[in-house]
């Protein structure tokens, strides 16, 4: 997608902006929700290798990737952000409303200079990269300006992120990694009875999904994007997270690659009883929607004979559910309804 091209800022004006941060504000929550966020600050949070410091609760915070972004919106803090950015789905149902109220920055990576412009005085991202090296910018450039910026603990504990790819992991990704990042965004906005209340509505959509579900002896494939050269969920990221709750095994759970680019004839060899597929909107790679993977999946003469695809055993989930993220949660229910559709779970 073309961006819109945007004037490189001076360091001066860059400067200007940096003292404007702690000056701008935005209507935000109602007048108890500001007083109880007032008190107990500064807030400093131990993550991915960084402290956050917070000096106060934020009041202009900019989510550059969209996992992120549907955790603030879950926690009711619309009125307190001040842009969005990177999206591949759909904002999560519930959350349309407050998502408009939003500006968004970019769909895909905005530039430093656009999200300077938007006068954050916090930064969140869902992925090591977004605020690493070749990514929108460093932890280091936003805090060198007295901007906080926080990363998805699910992206860097027990991950690899340097072995190329999109990183390995050394220790399978848990759901409690996923509520410890919305507890830490409830304690950096103040909100820490909203992110109690959403976590305990996650659990309890997990505990739902599950009750007496044993898929034990299915295996799932989860095929994210690109026909030529497919992305196969490894063991240990968010579809091992998924699996593990509904009792199935991982076709390619002997990978520790949290995306793994594997040839059609191996997946043949593997030929998976259920496949996961990717439903995304963005227009990165080929195969993005579902629709054109069973497309694929069905003409060519590497896949069509697979069991999965002769008896049509497809689940359709959104690439948030397919990363760590809120939506790992619809991930769980989405298969697992699909586990008892297809008549594969006791």
């Amino acid at each position: 997608m073309l961006r819109t091209p945007v004037l490189l800022r001076t360091p001066a004006l860059l400067l200007a902006s940096a003292l404007l941060l702690t000056a701008c504000g935005s209507a935000g929550d109602d007048a108890k929700s500001e007083q109880t966020s007032a008190a107990g600050y500064p807030v400093t949070l131990d993550n991915c290798g960084h402290k956050a410091i917070l000096k106060s609760a934020p009041k202009r915070a900019v989510s550059l990737n969209q996992g992120t972004t549907e955790i603030l919106l879950s926690l009711g803090l619309a009125g307190r952000m001040a842009g969005t950015a990177t999206w591949t789905d759909p904002v999560m149902k519930g959350l349309e409303k407050a998502d408009t109220s939003v500006p968004r920055l970019a769909d895909n990576a905005p530039s430093f200079e656009k999200v300077l412009d938007a006068e954050p005085d916090f930064v969140t991202a869902s992925f090591v990269s977004t605020l690493g090296k070749g990514g929108v910018a460093t932890r280091e450039q936003f805090e060198k300006l007295g901007v906080p910026t926080y990363v998805s603990p699910s992206d860097c504990s027990g991950k690899d992120n340097d072995s190329g790819g999109d990183g390995s992991r050394s220790k399978p990704l848990t759901l409690d990694a996923l509520y410890g990042e919305i507890r830490d965004l409830a304690r950096a906005f103040g909100v820490e009875e909203r992110g109690e209340k959403v976590v305990a509505d996650l659990k309890e959509r997990v505990r739902k999904a599950t009750d007496g579900l044993d898929a034990s002896g299915v295996s799932l494939m989860y095929w994210f994007a690109n026909s030529q050269s497919p992305y196969l969920a490894g063991c240990c990221g968010a579809p091992g997270a998924i699996t593990r709750a509904v009792g199935a095994k991982n076709a390619f759970s002997d990978t520790h690659d949290e995306w793994p680019q594997i040839n059609w004839e191996t997946v043949a060899d593997r030929d998976p009883d259920v496949i996961v597929l990717g439903d995304l909107t963005r227009k990165q790679q080929t195969a993005e929607t579902a629709a054109a993977k069973i497309r694929f999946l069905e003409t060519n003469p590497a896949t069509r004979n697979l069991n999965a695809v002769k008896k049509k055993r497809y689940v359709l989930l959104s690439g948030q559910a397919m990363n760590p993220s809120i939506r790992t949660v619809e991930g769980i229910e989405k298969v697992a309804a699909g586990l008892r559709d297809f008549g594969l779970a006791k």
